[in-house]
């Protein structure tokens, strides 16, 4: 249930209407407005209700939460907010990947050609009516949205380049980012105040707009009208930016963090006050992280851990944390919660229920539970306890196995303990709960009971904890079990560290033919010129 601890606006909320909310934003100038949505996709909003960003049809403040009707039944993906405020999102119920804005519109950041506040959600359909939107993100007063084929659109106040159309002059409605970008895969966006970030399929940082602070990583201080590509990230493989008021974080695919930008408050953890830019690497001195987060409403840098531990630094309720600190949260928003100024979501929250259980959330529960099960797997003398009609239902192998045989419990020999009890889980909850190590056990056993979506869960989690030590190990199971895409990531990542990658004991001992296949691929992919 949402804690109305961290998020107060939602405090007068009756305990049944909190255990509905499953996913919610807390916005505005002094985090006093908030819109959510409930389990049964119903979207609300309360608040002060600044330039009519509520979405309500007027500018009348609520303490009690009104309904979007127009909103209601769209299955938001993406939620993105300014400073007017303005507020977009996207939806994916029609095949277009719908985008609507509305509130304050004084730069023409809803996107409709018009400086109108917008009182109600509207639909933005200049050049995006084709186009499937996946997600938005916005500045102060622009926006920018990321098309499923990777293109970039944005639109709003331009007087630092923010935009990249090449000038000064505001957008008033959708625009295609090109210029540098022309014929590339975006895959990552992020707006700070006045400025635009994004990252290619290739790894690649691009950014333009406002930067007197450095906070687009170029090594000067002079805005940019059109994408620019951070140079200094050269060979550094990017997946995920995020930016605050005038700051960025960069997250690599080692799970290392690169800031630059502002640092008036510590936000780029780099133990002083001085501004940097270009990126420079934190000392984490913590294991891997696999997710960073900041907002373009404050001065805050938040990091979390592979194992789920969560660092934040920078503005700290007005004082300065100059490096990374360990706190005791398990989730990036609370400490925006606790600790940002001011205290808003960074983006859409997701909340999980408590007393209501769905569908899904009930079969989780059951798995592994002996009070109503009636059959059990015996692995390494260890018990598993599951249900014969879930199996049936969830998987072919079994399915034709339970057909054939009335026993209760069936022993199995070819996999660990641990995998398959991963993979019995996975039938419950469509989610694999091993660490990425692990993980080539079950790609092995998704290969032989030829569960191709299993197989694609597993080669994502595998992906996450890649590195230059287990990156010739992963490669060899990616080939060894036909996993292309693994392959692929693997193969890219040896190159990227070639290095590194051939000093490690398991290139050494590297499978003759997989070898001399690595080297021939490496070298057309041009790995060897000087």
């Amino acid at each position: 249930m949402l804690d109305v601890g961290k998020w107060p606006v939602f405090a007068l909320l009756p305990p049944e209407d909190l255990q509905l909310i499953r996913q919610a934003c807390v916005f505005g100038s002094a985090a006093n407005e908030a819109i959510y949505v409930t389990v049964n996709d119903e979207v609300f909003a309360l608040g002060t209700n600044c330039s009519g960003c509520l979405g309500l049809g007027d500018t009348q403040s609520s303490i009690e939460p009104r309904r979007i009707d127009i909103l209601c039944g769209k299955k938001i993906v993406s939620l993105s907010y300014g400073t007017g405020p303005h507020i977009c999102i996207v939806s994916p119920v029609s095949v277009d990947g719908e985008v609507y804005s509305w509130g304050h519109n004084g730069y023409s950041q809803l996107g409709n050609g018009t400086t109108n506040h917008g009182l109600t959600p509207a639909l933005v359909s200049t050049n995006l009516i084709s186009k499937k939107v996946k997600e938005v993100a916005c500045g102060s007063h622009h926006t920018i949205a990321l098309t499923t084929e990777g293109e970039v659109y944005a639109w709003g106040y331009n007087n630092s380049g923010q935009v990249g159309s090449g000038s000064t002059a505001n957008q008033p409605t959708p625009r295609r980012v090109s210029s540098c970008l022309q014929n590339k895969v975006v895959v990552n966006i992020a707006c700070g105040q006045l400025c635009s970030m994004a990252v290619l399929d290739n790894g690649e940082t691009y950014g333009w707009g406002y930067n007197c602070n450095g906070q687009l990583g170029l090594g000067n201080n002079g805005n940019q009208q059109t994408p620019c590509r951070i140079a200094a990230l050269q060979g550094i493989n990017i997946i995920q930016v995020a930016c605050g008021y005038a700051h960025t974080l960069a997250l690599t695919d080692e799970g290392f963090v690169y800031s630059w930008g502002a640092n008036s408050y510590g936000q780029l953890g780099t133990g002083n006050k001085s501004n940097q830019a270009v990126p420079t690497l934190i000392n984490m001195d913590k294991e891997r992280m696999v997710e960073v987060a900041a907002c373009h409403t404050s001065h805050t840098s938040v990091a979390k851990t592979q194992s789920g531990q969560v660092l934040m630094w920078g503005q700290c309720r007005g004082q300065a944390v100059a490096y990374p600190h360990l706190t005791h949260f398990t989730s990036t928003d609370d400490v925006f919660a606790c600790f940002a100024t001011p205290a808003v979501t960074w983006h859409l929250l997701s909340v999980d229920g408590d007393d209501y259980l769905t569908v899904a959330q009930s079969l989780k529960r059951e798995f592994d539970s002996p009070e109503i099960s009636d059959l059990r797997f015996l692995v390494d003398g260890k018990c598993i306890h599951v249900h014969k009609a879930l199996l049936k239902i969830r998987c072919e192998h079994f399915r034709a196995l339970l057909n054939e045989t009335d026993e209760e419990t069936i022993e199995i020999h070819q996999f660990s303990f641990l995998v398959y009890r991963a993979f019995l889980e996975y039938l419950y909850t469509d989610t694999i709960n091993l660490p990425p190590e692990d993980a080539i056990g079950l790609l092995d056993l998704s290969t032989y009971y030829r569960e191709s979506r299993l197989k694609r869960l597993c080669q994502e989690t595998i992906k996450r904890g890649i590195t230059e030590e287990n990156a010739i190990t992963l490669l060899s199971a990616a080939v060894k079990y036909e996993a292309q895409d693994l392959e692929e990531f693997c193969f890219k990542f040896c190159v990227n560290h070639l290095t590194a990658v051939t000093q490690t004991q398991a290139f050494a001992e590297m499978d003759h033919d997989l070898l001399k296949n690595f080297i021939s691929k490496a070298s057309r992919y041009g790995a060897f010129k000087n």
